[in-house]
């Protein structure tokens, strides 16, 4: 049916495939694709964004509802923006309105304004101060609770005093007693108090990089920086980002973790503070709308974000850097499962300006993508100082006493370098403080009732918990199937750091995991405790490998390295060898030489003698060999299919479905399962997966376009939990 001139196609945040179409029936133009519109949905009112004009409709008329309001004069979402978020909806084959709502601040979906008032939140005054609640509360209740909300948190903005029934005339009335007034913003543009950084001089291989990036033609182009820990590579970046700003132009840095980079944002407000915005999820609403409205406005010259950043409103874009590339945390694990690390490179292409991916141990798609000429090398090989690469040693735990964990050689290792008066890391990717609560009589082991996983030991606080789904539980040493005493079984960062306690009572020692840093008050405290000198040995998880500099730590201890050498996805080597060289660069900064000694009952095992010599391009080019011959990806594509339910048989009858259907359609891609998760119940719900696989990415796409519209109106689509993710990290 032919419809008016009128028509707008609007992408709601719900799960719908497609965006719905709706009548303008207000003055003036059709509201632009990218702007924000109020529309009616079911019984309720949606925030939806514009992203078409078509002149057709299949709707008869009395079907086709009227936009309520318009909500934006100019669109919140640039056209290039707009394609690229279009584009990831068809590619992710995911709901193009919640895809959207990633781009957008929270506030921005809820319907406010893009332009927040200069002037920033609440706070008291001396007098304020001088108030007693109680008192004013006879006379002024609600001006009594903005007294105690001002007590309680410091300040708060209008939007928080609205959500707790204090409004704007409220404050009015105590501003002009003197009692409140409004903080100023500190925004892209204010300059904060710091000392300013002097660069230092490049290395000749620094400046190779910094010249080869900087005098290439203008235009797009994907640079792979593979430079070893401790070479310098965040100085190239700041020389790059330097150059941008001399010509008005915008970088955009993303990096796998913000609260893991302290050293990182610091360096970037000394060398940049006036112009740095900083977009992460840890934000309150009102600073992520903020930093927002900075970079749509070019306000803010250089932007750092973790991986939803990609999607940052660039005014005057010039570059994208993309640290610590390998790094999973780039992949979206939920919902919208996207590749913040594929995501900037397709920006940068549609841009056309530079992009840089850079790692230590840059993925293995990466590698396989420069060597085949798609993206340009650059290499770093030498570290910043005299130290060199860290001695690498390998123990054997068959062959040494072990006293809960900790072998002889690395006790003995801990002890003269403390006597050096120099600082020591210990990773262990198991926080808590035991693994195992078992029985040795009976040999029942505490189980997880909702999880195919065993309950961690948590001393501290007197609990056993499921680090996959969260339940707790009292800990008991009574086994509750015979009555004997339990024991721990294995070593976790907490049970490390009491027996380190006890070996060197003098020394200062401190943990790096999420129990942790929850109770001593964030990352950044124990960071600077290492960074001051205060700590002595640091025990850690994989937070350890997030690109720290640490200049006294001069011995790294591998507590537990056959954690990753029997992994069963295809990944599993590579994920390991980043790892491992990761945690061991940071030994042995500038100066001072480093150890590290890796301990493994299997000290044969071939990959880590490979790793043992540190060459972790060689590791990558027998590893893509590997991958090759047995037609995983880089040398494939993958799209898996997941679902999960209350129970198994209904998971895996939607799956067979689904393998059924798709092994009808498209030639050349294979279909394998449907079969268990790896953990196949978590949380009370059996998972199951289907894997696609073709050498072809059409054909894998041509499927589910197909494919994805069809399952959606199967009754047993609506009985399971499904997803689609592609391009998995995990098969």
């Amino acid at each position: 049916m032919t419809g008016p001139a009128n028509l707008l196609r609007v992408a709601v945040p719900v799960p719908l495939s497609d965006a719905l179409e709706y009548r303008w029936a207000g003055s003036g133009d059709l509201p632009r694709r990218g702007c924000r519109v109020r529309v009616p949905l079911g019984r309720s009112e949606r925030i939806g964004v514009v992203i078409d004009h078509p002149d057709r409709t299949s709707l008869p008329a009395e079907k086709l509802r009227d936009v309520i309001e318009l909500m934006d004069e100019e669109p919140v979402l640039a056209q290039e923006l707009l394609r690229t978020l279009q584009w990831c909806a068809d590619y992710y084959h995911y709901p193009i309105g919640e895809v959207l709502s990633q781009a957008l601040p929270v506030l921005l979906r809820q319907g406010r304004s893009p332009v927040r008032a200069a002037a920033g939140p609440w706070e008291l005054t001396d007098e304020g101060r001088a108030q007693d609640a109680n008192a004013v509360r006879r006379r002024a209740p609600r001006q009594a609770d903005a007294l105690e909300i001002l007590i309680r948190e410091g300040s708060a903005d209008a939007a928080e005093f609205r959500d707790q029934g204090v409004g704007a005339t409220v404050l009015r009335r105590m501003n002009a007693r003197g009692w409140v007034r409004r903080r100023p913003n500190r925004r892209a543009g204010t300059a904060l108090k710091t000392d300013r950084d002097t660069p230092p001089t490049l290395t000749a291989e620094q400046q190779d990089c910094v010249d080869a990036i900087a005098g290439s033609p203008p235009g797009y182009r994907t640079w792979l920086l593979q430079g070893v820990t401790g070479s310098g590579k965040t100085e190239v970046y700041l020389r790059l980002i330097a150059r941008e700003l001399e010509a008005g132009r915008q970088s955009l840095l993303l990096v796998p973790e913000i609260g893991l980079t302290p050293q990182l944002i610091d360096r970037l407000q000394k060398r940049f503070a006036q112009r740095l915005a900083v977009m992460h999820s840890g934000l309150a609403a009102g600073q992520r709308l903020d930093a927002w409205q900075d970079v749509r406005t070019g306000a803010a010259k250089l932007i750092v974000g973790t991986r939803s950043a990609v999607f940052a409103p660039l005014a005057r874009p010039g570059l994208i850097i993309v640290d610590e590339e390998h790094d999973p945390s780039f992949k979206q694990q939920d919902g919208f499962r996207y590749s913040a690390r594929d995501l900037a490179v397709l920006r940068a292409q549609r841009l056309d300006i530079p992009v840089l991916l850079a790692s230590a141990t840059p993925s293995l798609e990466s590698v396989h993508n420069a060597e085949r000429g798609q993206y340009r090398a650059l290499s770093i090989r030498r570290r910043i100082g005299t130290a060199g690469h860290p001695d690498m040693r390998v123990i054997d735990m068959n062959r040494h006493a072990v006293r809960q964990g900790l072998s002889t050689p690395l006790v003995t290792a801990i002890r003269r370098h403390l006597d050096a008066d120099c600082q020591i890391l210990l990773f262990l990717n198991r926080r808590g403080f035991a693994p195992v609560l078992l029985c040795p009589n009976c040999g029942t082991a505490e189980d997880c009732s909702r999880c195919d996983a065993r309950m961690t030991i948590h001393a501290a606080s007197g609990r056993l918990r499921c680090h996959h789904c969260g339940r707790t539980q009292p800990l008991s040493w009574v086994c509750s199937a015979c009555g004997s005493e339990r024991v721990a079984v294995g070593a976790g960062t907490q049970r490390i750091t009491g027996e380190l306690a006890a070996l060197f009572p003098d020394a200062r020692i401190a943990r790096l995991d999420r129990d942790a840093t929850a109770r001593q008050g964030g990352v950044g405290t124990v960071l600077a405790g290492v960074k001051r000198g205060d700590t002595q040995i640091l025990v850690g998880t994989q937070m350890l490998t997030k690109g720290h500099d640490f200049p006294r730590v001069t011995l790294v201890g591998v507590l537990n390295a056959d954690q990753g050498l029997f992994g069963t996805d295809y990944r599993s080597t590579e994920r390991f060898a980043q790892i491992l060289l990761q945690v061991a660069g940071r030994a042995g900064r500038r100066d001072r030489a480093g150890e590290v000694l890796i301990q493994s009952h299997y000290p044969q095992h071939p990959l880590l003698r490979r790793l043992a010599d540190q060459d972790y391009s060689e590791f990558a080019r027998l590893a893509l060999a590997e991958r090759e011959a047995a037609g995983w990806p880089p040398f494939s594509h993958l799209i898996l299919w997941r679902a999960e339910a209350t129970r198994r048989a209904s998971a895996h009858a939607f799956l067979e479905q689904v393998a059924a259907a798709a092994r009808k359609r498209v030639a050349g891609v294979d279909v394998f399962g449907p079969a268990p998760a790896s953990m196949e119940r978590r949380g009370g719900r059996y998972r199951a997966q289907l894997l696609l696989q073709s050498k072809r990415r059409s054909a894998l796409h041509r499927l589910m376009a197909e494919l994805a519209p069809v399952v959606r109106t199967w009754p047993a689509a609506r009985r399971v939990r499904w997803s689609v993710d592609v391009d998995p990290i995990e098969a």
